[in-house]
């Protein structure tokens, strides 16, 4: 059997690791026998060298048997997860997942927090007076038995080799590798229970992935291995050249979904979230097809039945569900001013990340993992790509704690919105892959 230094040596000469050599290594990190200089020089060997199509899923593999993995069994209804990639604005979970419970098929997911230029939805969650998100496995699995969805924090008994491999992998540059990326998200989605994935695979200026070819290239990989794990899986690539909705920060966002969910949101969001639902219920073998699936979604939405959801799933996880129909109960910071257009024109694009700095400068976004957020600060979009502006008009509003970090992330707005003489062309929303 080779030594820890030796399968460092073995990758790094492009070799090729065999099931047993990455299940030693994913082991050895999460015991403590590897220690992190070791383990961040095989992850360098990986970025450089490479990891095949097998040893994609045998580290997938590994690195979800890590730790506890969820068994959701108990559950009748047939269980589905969705995961996006991250992008500004993106608050489909608060739409989705009630959405597609309101259907019959229940919604069982693990989620995290905002760092850099996205967000992230426990932040979102949280920004609802009373919600709670940090919850034992046991209850995790009775509220999606008996409520239907259940959204939490990730359990430290969840995947623990990724959560050790992801924060090595942020400090070492070996971040934008394909085969990493794939196993650090369907490790986790694996371990959470759910046999059925929809992944959104965001692209463009507010992605991670800045091109549609990274990001099929992604989405077809992550559909690989899924299905090698015995997954239903399902990819879209989808629009993140500007920020999804109106709204970018926590409980803006929040009120934007509610907004939504009575059949008042933005489009984009709107029908990103029914496309989406639509295709989780076709994987959870509830309608025959997606055209089926988007009648049930559009139905639950304009009844209301996926508002009544929403406030069920609120509710049982400590929220105060009036904030459905008062959103002055959920947090607004302090100041407020109005970034107005300089000239007149039409609104060619956006460059998202820089908008979500311009989020984070706020108040509502972390840099590092430690700082606290404003629940209250963001910004709401007045204006999409293809609208037209005259001089003067308002182009977005932003709210912040202090009129310091207000100035500050005025002064990275300014820059992210771009006119043009004559309207941009269409872009589409979102690719099947």
């Amino acid at each position: 059997m080779k030594s820890l230094v030796e399968l460092i040596e073995w990758k790094r000469d492009s070799n090729r690791h065999s099931e047993d050599e990455i299940a030693r290594i994913v082991q050895a990190f999460t015991s403590g026998e590897m220690p992190d200089y070791q383990m961040a020089a095989w992850l360098m060997a990986a970025f450089l060298r490479g990891l095949d199509a097998d040893e994609t899923v045998w580290l997938t593999r590994a690195m979800r048997d890590s730790g506890r993995v969820v068994d959701l069994s108990s559950v009748e209804a047939p269980v589905v997860d969705k995961h996006s990639t991250g992008g500004v604005g993106d608050k489909t979970t608060l739409v989705l997942a009630p959405l597609v419970a309101s259907c019959g098929v229940a919604v069982a997911k693990m989620s995290g927090r905002g760092l850099g230029h996205t967000g992230g939805t426990l932040d979102k969650l949280e920004s609802i007076p009373g919600f709670r998100v940090e919850m034992e496995v046991e209850q995790f699995v009775e509220q999606v038995r008996s409520v239907g969805i259940a959204v939490i924090a990730q359990s430290p008994e969840i995947c623990p080799a990724d959560k050790k491999m992801y924060a090595l992998r942020d400090v070492t540059g070996t971040v934008p590798s394909v085969p990493l990326i794939v196993s650090s998200i369907l490790s986790k989605k694996a371990a959470g229970g759910a046999s059925a994935i929809v992944l959104d695979v965001k692209t463009g200026s507010g992605a991670f992935m800045k091109t549609e070819e990274e990001a099929r290239t992604l989405a077809h990989e992550l559909q690989r291995v899924g299905r090698a794990l015995g997954l239903k899986v399902q990819c879209v690539v989808s629009d993140m050249d500007q920020p999804l909705g109106r709204a970018v920060g926590n409980a803006l966002e929040v009120c934007e979904a509610i907004r939504t969910l009575h059949g008042d949101g933005p489009e984009d969001l709107t029908e990103l979230c029914l496309q989406l639902g639509a295709r989780m219920l076709r994987l959870a073998g509830v309608v025959d097809d997606d055209a089926a699936g988007l009648a049930r979604v559009k139905q639950a939405l304009s009844d209301g039945s996926a508002l009544d959801t929403f406030l069920r799933w609120v509710t049982a996880q400590g929220g105060d569900s009036r904030v459905a129909d008062d959103p002055d109960r959920l947090p607004r910071s302090e100041y407020s001013t109005v970034l107005a257009a300089t000239e007149g024109g039409f609104v060619a694009g956006f460059d998202a990340e820089a908008v979500g700095r311009a989020a984070v400068a706020l108040g509502a976004g972390r840099e590092t993992k430690e700082q606290p957020v404003d629940r209250g600060a963001g910004i709401v979009l007045a204006v999409k790509r293809g609208d037209r502006v005259d001089r003067g008009d308002p182009v977005a509003t932003l709210y912040a704690s202090s009129v310091e970090r207000l100035e500050a992330g005025l002064e990275r707005l300014r820059d992210a919105v771009r006119l043009s003489a004559e309207p941009p062309a269409p872009a589409a929303l979102f690719h099947e892959v």
